[in-house]
């Protein structure tokens, strides 16, 4: 049986970057960033990536590689930004960067993370992506081929249970 053929849409096309200050509000005890704060962040940003990107329900089914590497604090300006690096049959990876942006505009980053999100049906059972998603640049092919090394250690982790 041919596979299908879908259209295919840009990794720009649905590219996503919200920029946040940092209130009081968003810092815990430490006076650092809550990390449950940036999780929520990160899981929106790559919803609306995922959801640009598909153009219908989606659901977060998991993160991988969440790291903190840098504290942020009051009145600094948080950027989340996240792409596509890889479209499945249901599911896609998002790329969700976040950085700590400087009165100069530089940008250092404080978070990097991967999430895998399903597409879903009007029953909220997985269904196909409409879109495949078009590699253009040498770094795109090289984040498509490292999602599918990730894809298999998920696997893997799945197999033994974790």
């Amino acid at each position: 049986m041919p596979e299908l053929i879908r259209p295919e849409k840009s990794i720009e096309d649905s590219r996503t970057e919200q920029v946040h200050l940092l209130r009081y509000e968003d810092i815990n005890g430490e006076n650092r960033l809550f990390g449950g704060k940036l999780v929520s962040w990160i899981d929106e940003v790559a919803g609306i990536v995922a959801k640009r990107h598909a153009g219908i329900r989606v659901t977060t089914a998991a993160i991988d590689n969440l790291e903190f590497k840098h504290p942020a604090f009051l009145d600094e300006l948080i950027i989340v930004s996240g792409y596509v690096t890889y479209v499945g049959n249901t599911s896609m990876e998002i790329r969700v960067d976040t950085y700590l942006e400087a009165a100069n505009g530089m940008r250092r980053p404080i978070n990097r993370a991967y999430l895998t999100v399903v597409a879903l049906s009007d029953d909220n059972h997985p269904c196909p992506i409409p879109y495949g998603i078009k590699i253009e640049t040498e770094s795109q092919k090289y984040e498509w081929g490292s999602a599918l090394k990730r894809i298999e250690l998920r696997k893997m982790r799945r197999r033994e249970g974790f």
